[in-house]
């Protein structure tokens, strides 16, 4: 049997011309999937095939810069975006999703801070390791020209890092992040189980997707690990209100304009990396513990226990709930680690310690009962989740409570107090577990 894992290491050019050079490389990336993905977008609004595009055209258009193997590779990834938005919208009218998906969307956008990549097929890249570890990629003749490197030779950046594993390379995906100024590059190989080193054994972990803190994780160990979310919901709604904002101001029926697709835009980014980022360091948290299977909340089930719209319009518009689902399970499968969407039911209002539902009293971060216990909703929700699946949970250890930067989530050792405020119109928690304040309107273009 095999697997997929992944190597990760930090890309750092070695001189000033040569970092220009390489944007430049990720830049014309991100414009040739651009222009191949408006294409495909309007035959797609024109009712007619997106696979009529004229990518061949396009391809030549950028591979004086990208190089032919390159520009192949990300037209390639666009059309695998899109067989797999419309083998979603195919589920969505079957009945079988509950959220229309959308097309893919479009990549970078200078002025709110580029996120760029690009994808190298696995015959065309080399990485040495050493005391100078190094990347070789292919770039088309205009950059070699300008770098003074003949036709055969490729652009060598130095990178940083150590291979986890060794296998058959898969094709590499280099990520460069312009607002934290890091570029990354991520190298799948497939690895025969019988050689993998990792600690994985049958340790299982349950998460609780919520509105103020975006997911709250327990493990079979008995570890806990909670990241704090309204930080990142503020940004959301102070964005969402700049469009609002702007949207008032619009005159002759007008439904968008270039300041406010790049305030949805920029809006979309930030959520995405910081997603994006709490899945990696979520799952290699799970992959040490020695976890196999990780259990979510199905779709259906985080909607009927979340039923108010205030917190449905933080659990799924704010947090995109099922890409991040998605993108959870592409990390998961790079570890080895199983994802099972099951209900939640109950979970959020069940007291640990004797299973009472009815009088349990949820209030913003607290859960009380009436029989004397006292926690951290999103945690306690986590942990009778898991123990809904039979699991047997180890001695809890103190959780470790991580906020989000602006860069990456870290460890913050001043965990929210549980204080406990009820009034005599306090409501159960069956009726809602969102905190008062409204809730930024508006819908999201490509969130």
């Amino acid at each position: 049997m095999v697997m997929k894992r992944t190597n990760q290491f930090n890309v750092r050019p070695r001189s000033e011309k040569e970092r220009k050079v390489f944007i430049r490389w990720l830049d014309a990336s991100a414009s040739l999937w651009n222009e191949t993905n408006y294409a495909r977008r309007q035959a797609f609004l024109s009712d007619e095939s997106v696979w009529d595009a004229d990518t061949g055209n396009l391809e030549g258009k950028y591979k004086g810069v990208l190089s032919s193997s390159v520009a192949q590779q990300i037209i390639r990834k666009n059309s695998e975006a899109w067989r797999s938005f419309f083998g979603l919208n195919e589920k969505y009218h079957a009945g079988k999703l509950d959220e229309r998906p959308s097309p893919p969307g479009y990549w970078g956008n200078e002025e709110d801070g580029r996120v760029l990549r690009t994808y190298v097929r696995n015959d065309q890249y080399t990485i040495e390791y050493g005391n100078r570890s190094r990347l070789e990629v292919p770039i088309g003749s205009e950059l070699k020209n300008e770098l003074e490197l003949n036709r055969n030779q490729r652009l060598r950046v130095e990178i940083a890092g150590d291979p986890k594993w060794s296998g058959e390379q898969n094709r590499v995906e280099i990520v460069y992040d312009e607002t934290a100024e890091t570029c990354r590059a991520f190298q799948p190989v497939t690895v025969d189980d019988s050689r993998l080193d990792s600690p994985l054994a049958s340790e299982e972990a349950a998460l609780d997707v919520g509105a103020n803190n975006l997911v709250a994780c327990t493990t079979t160990t008995g570890s806990q690990y909670l990241y704090e979310g309204r930080t990142l919901f503020g940004q959301f709604r102070e964005t969402t209100e700049q469009i609002a904002h702007y949207q008032s101001r619009l005159e002759d029926q007008r439904k968008s304009s270039k300041r406010i697709d790049r305030l949805y835009r920029k809006r979309t980014n930030r959520r995405n990396h910081a997603q994006d980022s709490l899945v990696r360091d979520l799952v290699e948290c799970l992959h040490e513990e020695g976890v196999s299977t990780l259990y979510v909340g199905d779709i259906k089930g985080v909607l009927d226990t979340h039923w108010s719209p205030r917190v449905n319009e933080k659990t799924h518009n704010f947090w995109a709930y099922r890409r991040f689902i998605n993108r959870l399970e592409d990390v998961c499968e790079e570890c080895g680690i199983t994802v099972n969407e099951e209900s939640e039911a109950w979970t959020s209002q069940e007291c640990p310690n004797c299973g009472e539902r009815e009088n349990t009293i949820r209030h913003e971060d607290s859960l009380t009962c009436p029989y004397g216990f006292e926690g951290h909703a999103d945690l306690v929700a986590s942990e009778s989740f898991l123990r809904q699946q039979n699991s047997a949970v180890g001695a809890m250890a103190r959780p470790v409570y991580l906020k989000w930067n602006k860069h990456e989530w870290r460890e913050h050792h001043n965990p929210p107090s549980v204080v406990v405020e009820t009034t005599a119109n306090e409501e159960y928690t069956d009726q809602s577990t969102t905190s008062g304040g409204n809730v930024a309107l508006g819908e999201a273009q490509n969130d």
